[in-house]
């Protein structure tokens, strides 16, 4: 993955935005958790938390530690804007700044206007625990204007917000288990009693309530810990406020051993998705995590396919734009390896490693728009010298470039002329050809 920014001149100010190109996970410039997915306008809009390392005085060391939100935009799924800081802590008047506790929200629109709800603890006199606040905007993207107090009546964590078939908002959140409420129309109160939701599982942590409907069946999906660390379960119900029936698992413990989870489902342009995180850029301490995204599908009964995390997630991706074949979709038994390019600098990504004859990658949907395109580019390095052979992943194979990779210690980008042009949207397959020991960072075509 790589970013830059683009400085826009805006009513006479400089905005700075960064443009994000990844797979997963998606954003690779700073830590992002707990992630709400929300379509706006033809718009895929990500409202993370905001995962940074705690120092003395700033957080508790070892521990989560947040103290704003940025909010991402995609219109492909692929490449992601990042526009900037929309709630921090200090400029909330009634969150304690010194408490770095902003947990997972959650936005959702209503006439027009956009609505972020947050939780985290309250000043002295606010009451104990965690506060639910509002934020208010007249874009998805900001700016939001926070609201001087927090709901009355809610005490807890993770809020989500859905509007119901009927037109009527509920607001959900966690505080040892599930609860729900009735909002008022105008967003910002209760309009019921809170009321806890039956049909989960009695034993073991509940968190992170989110709501969707599909054919009108409501689905609740939370993480649960049944062990040690969390995966992902939903019910389903008719009524938004249940009770729920308890449907099964969304997805299952992490393999690398991250503790929490969190997630949010979507449509968008006629295809699910289930947004999550995992601990990929610090899988030495998973409180700081990193979203991701794959596709989720439906069984004709309603209850859902588990899904199963990917490297590659969704999109598809420009041949002109760097693949990084790391994100790779399926790979060789053995023979290939996946590092940091720089582990003291983990946001510059990975690297593959290709070390046994005939080991290779497979890099799903890339996509030759460009019909004139001639060259490819491959950023390697070798100790040996190698060959690479790179096709489509069609069979028979098509093969479009055999590659060279020099000798050397040092990174180098080797370019070739096209020995066939890919049309359309194709699966790659890079090879090793021969023996050699191969580190490649990207690949692509111009």
């Amino acid at each position: 993955m790589r970013y830059f920014k683009q400085r826009l001149m805006l009513s006479g100010l400089i905005l700075c935005v960064n443009y994000l190109m990844a797979q997963n996970p998606l954003i690779r410039n700073q830590f992002t958790a707990d992630p709400s997915a929300r379509v706006f306008n033809g718009k895929v809009y990500l409202y993370p938390s905001h995962d940074i390392l705690a120092s003395p005085g700033h957080g508790k060391v070892g521990w989560f530690c947040m103290q704003d939100y940025h909010v991402f935009s995609s219109s492909n799924l692929t490449d992601w804007t990042d526009h900037g800081v929309i709630v921090s802590q200090n400029k909330v008047p009634w969150v304690d700044s010194a408490t770095y506790s902003m947990w997972p929200p959650d936005c959702i629109e209503r006439e027009g206007k956009y609505y972020f709800y947050f939780p985290a603890p309250a000043k002295a006199g606010g009451g104990r625990g965690f506060s639910i606040g509002v934020a208010i905007a007249n874009d998805p993207a900001g700016p939001f204007v926070p609201q001087p107090t927090p709901i009355v009546g809610i005490h807890g964590i993770d809020p989500n917000v859905q509007i119901a078939l009927d037109g009527q908002a509920y607001i959900y959140w966690a505080q040892g288990n599930l609860y729900g409420a009735k909002l008022k129309a105008n967003m910002l109160e209760l309009d019921s009693e809170p009321v806890k939701l039956e049909g989960f599982p009695d034993k073991g942590l509940k968190e992170g309530p989110y709501l969707f409907e599909r054919k009108g069946i409501y689905y609740m999906t939370y993480p649960h810990v049944t062990d040690k660390i969390e995966r992902l379960e939903y019910a389903m119900s008719d009524n938004p406020l249940g009770p729920f029936k308890y449907a099964g698992v969304l997805m299952d413990e992490s393999a690398s051993g991250c503790w929490t989870n969190h997630q949010s489902v979507i449509d968008f342009k006629s295809q699910w998705y289930l947004f999550y995180h995992n601990d990929d850029l610090s899988p030495e301490f998973d409180k700081n995590r990193s979203v991701r995204v794959d596709s989720l599908f439906f069984n004709e009964d309603g209850t859902i396919l588990k899904v199963i995390p990917t490297l590659r997630g969704v999109g598809i991706t420009s041949a002109t734009k760097k693949i990084e074949i790391d994100r790779f979709s399926a790979k060789s038994t053995d023979g290939i390896a996946i590092a940091f390019l720089d582990t003291a600098s983990k946001f510059q990504g990975w690297k593959t490693i290709f070390n046994k004859p005939n080991s290779w990658v497979k890099y799903n949907s890339v996509s030759f728009a460009n019909k004139k395109l001639k060259h490819i580019c491959v950023n390697a390095r070798s100790t040996t010298g190698g060959t690479l052979l790179i096709s489509t992943a069609a069979v028979p194979n098509k093969i479009i470039a055999k590659v060279s990779i020099p000798k050397g210690d040092d990174w180098n980008v080797t370019k070739i002329t096209l020995q066939s042009i890919p049309v359309g949207v194709k699966n790659l397959v890079v090879q090793l050809q021969g023996v050699g020991n191969l580190e490649v960072d990207w690949i692509s075509f111009e």
